[in-house]
């Protein structure tokens, strides 16, 4: 199976990661990440007023996934180099885990020469779900729907993928 780390960035906002873990839970790629990773999701979270619900769901995300947390060595993390040297923790644990592909927003800091060297692909969000998109019909209803049932109100299937930086998955699902 597809071992994906996942950058901080796709794990917070709601949608993407709701949307990411329902895929993986499908069966359509093995998820990872690191306790940095997690920690950067909760400080994100907690900045913008959501700290207790992040906390909740990387509780939840480690009893459903107590797999997928790597722990990254600390020789290779320094040895890494990256064009952020706080982003080397996360490559560190993509190699780590025995990722085939980093999932990030943050493409600029992952420049894909560097990663290719360890066998590692990088991938933004859209994309990489899109290209699981025929399998992701339930996944996809299921977000849209409980979306919709936090807002109290009806949204747009397209609007709501577009907000969360899914442009091609939203016009896929429309």
């Amino acid at each position: 199976m597809n071992r994906v780390l996942l950058d901080a960035c796709v794990l917070y906002p709601s949608i993407t990661r709701a949307l990411l873990i329902g895929a993986a839970n499908a069966g359509l790629f093995q998820p990872l990440w690191s306790a940095r990773i997690l920690d950067e999701w909760q400080h994100t979270a907690a900045r913008r007023g959501v700290g207790p619900q992040a906390d909740i769901e990387i509780a939840l995300l480690r009893a459903n996934w107590p797999k997928a947390e790597v722990l990254p060595d600390e020789e290779l993390t320094a040895r890494l180099v990256l064009p952020d040297r706080n982003d080397r923790h996360v490559f560190a644990a993509a190699i780590t885990g025995g990722a085939h592909e980093l999932l990030t927003r943050n493409l600029k800091d992952f420049p894909p020469r560097v990663l290719a060297r360890s066998g590692i692909i990088r991938r933004e969000p859209d994309g990489f779900l899109l290209e699981m998109a025929e399998g992701m019909a339930a996944v996809v209803d299921d977000v849209h729907h409980k979306a919709e049932a936090m807002a109290g109100a009806k949204i747009a299937r397209r609007s709501l993928l577009k907000k969360a930086g899914l442009p091609r998955l939203g016009k896929y699902f429309m």
